[in-house]
């Protein structure tokens, strides 16, 4: 199934009510963000990813990705489509002015790629990473990287990537082996030459874009062992001449393209640089000071990684809908009539459904809501920048485990036809599974949770979240006692709890704090739209909220017991019996 409808009513609520767009328009930074212009971006981009990169969804899982004599072969018509999204200014919306960019607020670029996500995920990541290489160059690279790079890396010309993983380190990004020689003499005196290989480099090498700009985390001679003795190095796929113009490839390559569950047409590559001793790149910002210049381009990443969450959701749900509203099978349960109804009005179905719209909602309020605090937080309130640090790990793993378990909720509705590819739920699943493993796997979120943001601002940045959502739930009793369990977790942590208590409390945890924030701004969308008058804009809201509060609230609170277990149990068998 091809068909996709932009959820553009679902979005504005959300950009309103969570995302707070109005306040932000008032500041003069983001005055442009008036209504008007916000709508039609909304409705712009969603018209855009329907029509141009929807119908490339299937096509690109089934043709995927090619590495054919050194050159990347991306699928039928993904060159198009691409050109479109580039000559229609949709990579600019929060670029920085000074270089090309429309300076809107980060809000509108999370509306923009949620529905080109929704439309093909695959085809989306190449956005998604450009976006987070023009965050680092914008704060970290010196003013001539700045005005080498952006002005290509914003209007979407040239696309960025992002190289950490190595073969032998996976997620220990201190354990990196790649290089940077200085280089004292020639044409190329002042810069360094690369050498190494990265692994799981998404969008590392293709034809779509005049080029490619990586930015490489790499060690220089001497640099101390560990993370503390990384850089950052930015490496043009094609060396950039001092007009502008593009002159001789650099010496780096894609060896291979990883064989994948899903995101088929998103080229994962095996990256080497300096094959031949040459690979030429520049330092971003501080010699050893790389791994906190990169991680300003994976924050980024890790909220829109969780926007994957709501994209697949939200096309899955929309799938899944329109099968149970025409599969006819069987009378509904006590009915007196025992002619076949659509499976859409059996209870079990129901429920499924209402689940996945509701898990959807209640990630994209989320969203929105991390969105907003990072407008607000570049805007220069200090306690939004920190309220964003401690949404991100919950809108990266609870976002992207509900876009899992959507899809496979949708397979289920399709029954046996689910488990067949031609309809295409399958792929969804498949595409979705990747969300909660890259950007840092989402235990890893969890573990940043329950350590650094823990202790974010003295403890104050995330007891202040609770406290926001316990005053803000009055109306739901169940929600703030959510959150009331949560404060219990975190004095237990801080109290009695030793690290690896911690850790094995993180998951659940981040699941327990994730669904009453989500909840808390799914109630502040119902009560707007109350106090609005306007329910007929938005008919199954109430019963959204409804379904969340009684459903997904109880099941969240019941993680508790678990949160606050220990670690003990978890070494009770020794490793040698585990794996007897």
């Amino acid at each position: 199934m091809s068909d996709f409808t932009p959820p553009t009513k679902d979005q504005l609520l959300a950009i309103r009510v969570n995302a707070g767009i109005e306040e932000l328009a008032a500041a003069e930074r983001f005055a442009a963000a008036e209504p008007e212009l916000v709508e039609a971006i909304a409705e712009g981009i969603g018209q855009f990813a329907a029509g141009e990169w929807a119908p490339l969804n299937r096509v690109g899982d089934l043709q995927g990705a090619k590495l054919e004599n050194g050159v990347v072969r991306l699928p039928d018509g993904f060159a198009e489509a691409y050109k479109d999204y580039v000559e229609q200014g949709w990579n600019a919306i929060a670029g920085p002015v000074e270089f090309g960019g429309q300076g809107l607020p980060f809000t509108l670029a999370c509306t923009v790629l949620e529905n080109l996500g929704s439309a093909n995920m695959a085809f989306t990541l190449l956005p998604i990473l450009s976006v987070g290489a023009i965050e680092a160059l914008a704060h970290h690279g010196s003013d001539a990287q700045k005005a080498t790079y952006l002005p290509k890396l914003v209007d979407g010309a040239w696309s960025g990537t992002m190289n950490l993983t190595e073969p032998q380190a996976g997620s220990d990004v201190g354990a990196l082996r790649s290089s940077a020689e200085p280089i004292t003499e020639g044409e190329h005196a002042g810069k360094y030459r690369i050498a190494g290989q990265k692994i799981y480099i998404t969008w590392g090498d293709h034809e779509l874009a005049e080029n490619i700009i990586h930015l490489v985390l790499a060690r220089l001679p001497g640099a101390p062992e560990g993370s503390r003795g990384i850089s950052l190095f930015v490496v043009p796929k094609y060396h950039v001449n001092a007009d502008g113009s593009l002159g001789e490839r650099n010496d780096l390559r894609a060896v291979s393209l990883e064989h994948k569950l899903g995101i088929n047409a998103s080229p994962t590559c095996v990256m080497s640089f300096g094959d031949n001793g040459e690979c030429i790149g520049e330092l971003v910002g501080a010699e050893n000071r790389g791994l906190a210049a990169m991680f300003t381009m994976m924050n980024n990443a890790r909220i829109n990684v969780g926007n994957q969450g709501v994209q697949i959701g939200e096309r899955a749900t929309q799938q899944a809908l329109a099968y149970a509203r025409d599969r006819v099978q069987s009378a509904r349960a006590g009915a007196a009539d025992r002619s076949p109804v659509a499976i859409i009005e059996h209870p079990d179905v129901r429920r499924m459904l209402l689940r996945m719209m509701t898990l959807t909602q209640g990630a994209r309020a989320l969203l929105y809501y991390t969105a907003g605090q990072v407008d607000r937080g570049t805007l220069g309130s200090a306690n939004s920048a920190a309220r964003a640090e401690v949404l991100v790990p919950l809108l990266k793993a609870w976002g992207t485990d509900v876009g899992v378990e959507i899809a496979s909720i949708g397979v289920q509705v399709h029954g046996g036809m689910g488990f067949i590819e031609e309809t295409g739920a399958a792929q969804h699943y498949r595409d979705a599974r990747i969300a909660p493993i890259y950007e840092g796997t989402n235990g890893i979120q969890s573990a940043d949770l329950v350590t650094r943001k823990l202790a974010l601002e003295g403890g104050a940045a995330l007891d202040g979240l609770i406290e926001d959502i316990i005053a803000g739930s009055a109306a739901d009793p169940t929600l703030a006692a959510l959150a009331q369990d949560c404060a219990d977790i975190v004095a237990w942590m801080r109290d009695t709890a030793s690290l690896d208590d911690r850790l094995a409390a993180s998951v659940p945890f981040c699941t327990m704090l994730a669904v009453a924030t989500a909840g808390w701004q799914l109630a502040r969308q119902r009560d707007a739209i109350a106090a609005g008058g306007n329910d007929g804009a938005m008919p199954t809201k109430p019963a959204v909220v409804e379904f969340f509060l009684d459903r997904i609230v109880p099941e969240a609170r019941g993680l508790k017991a678990s949160a606050v277990a220990g670690a003990a149990s978890l070494y009770e068998v020794s490793t040698a019996a585990l794996v007897g």
